[in-house]
């Protein structure tokens, strides 16, 4: 995932009223893992991504769909 995309990723959870802030997991390292964090401070901040995705997963199963399994899927703005 690069900025761009990262940033595509919190603009969605924001829409869908979702908290958390989407960053590398190795501080300085986007080309690994990202996940969601409740704050900005790579010292203070807790990874909140399997909270985000049991909110994506509970939403989706309300709405008759499947929801993601292992990492996001965010369909594109129309």
């Amino acid at each position: 995932m690069d900025e761009g995309e990262a940033q595509q990723m919190a603009d969605s959870l924001r829409r869908l009223g979702i908290r958390g802030f989407v960053s590398p997991e190795e501080s300085g390292s986007p080309d690994g893992q990202w996940r969601v964090y409740d704050s900005t401070d790579p010292d203070t901040r807790r990874d909140i991504t399997d909270e985000v995705l049991t909110v994506v997963r509970s939403r989706s199963s309300r709405a008759g769909q499947s929801g993601p399994t292992r990492g996001f899927v965010v369909p594109a703005p129309r």
